[in-house]
């Protein structure tokens, strides 16, 4: 994965849209509010960048602030999806909330945050959708550890 954004991965379909929001989990990590989905049928990672007018009232502020979180989302979203060397495509919604523009370094590291967060998150989701909590496969490996043992 270069360190390139195609036009191809920025989310733009009303439908998706509307999806990512309504059956998406969220969370917050100043200064953005996350959403996310995963889609089995998407190949690549789709991502959308708001900026509140309420907070930018000027459009060229919005855009300089956009442009930032759009340069370390493209720098920094190879992090996206390394757990356990697996890839899952997934819609994010990066929406930046606070009500100053922040410095680019501070967005950039913010963001590394958030993916992190995200690993986690999706981390999480696979051990649930195999039925398997993290806490048996604890168990398991003490089972197994001491069967060796004997």
């Amino acid at each position: 994965m270069g360190f390139t954004l195609k036009k191809h991965e920025i989310l733009r379909s009303k439908k998706k849209l509307k999806e990512l929001f309504e059956d998406g989990s969220s969370f917050f990590l100043y200064p953005f509010k996350v959403y996310y989905l995963s889609h089995e049928e998407q190949e690549t990672n789709r991502v959308v960048f708001p900026v509140s007018k309420k907070y930018f009232k000027k459009a060229v502020d919005r855009n300089l602030v956009r442009r930032r979180v759009r340069e370390a989302y493209r720098l920094n979203k190879s992090m996206i999806g390394r757990t356990q060397n697996e890839s899952f495509p997934i819609s994010i919604a990066l929406i930046y909330i606070s009500k100053f523009k922040l410095p680019f370094q501070e967005i950039e590291h913010k963001l590394k945050q958030v993916f992190i967060r995200l690993n986690k998150a999706e981390k999480g989701k696979k051990i649930h959708e195999t039925g398997i909590s993290a806490n048996k496969m604890k168990t398991e490996q003490r089972h197994v550890g001491q069967s060796e043992k004997e």
